[in-house]
């Protein structure tokens, strides 16, 4: 599982935006998000840096990864 601390999430919308950016790399990933903590895991085979990528892409600037 990789854990992502995002900027700007504050709401589903966001939520659904940032999901969408994660399964078009990786269909079958599983994601969940903590907004008030602006915490994302994600529970994918595909690589960190394109999975963050897709994240930032979105619009979302990853501020760290554990």
């Amino acid at each position: 599982m990789i854990q992502f601390q995002v900027e700007g999430m504050s709401c589903n919308h966001c939520v659904g935006a940032i999901t969408r950016a994660v399964q078009a790399v990786d269909p079958a990933a599983q994601v969940a998000a903590d907004v008030p903590a602006q915490s994302v895991k994600v529970e994918s085979g595909a690589d960190r840096q394109a999975l963050q990528q897709a994240i930032e892409d979105a619009g979302y600037p990853v501020k760290s990864v554990a």
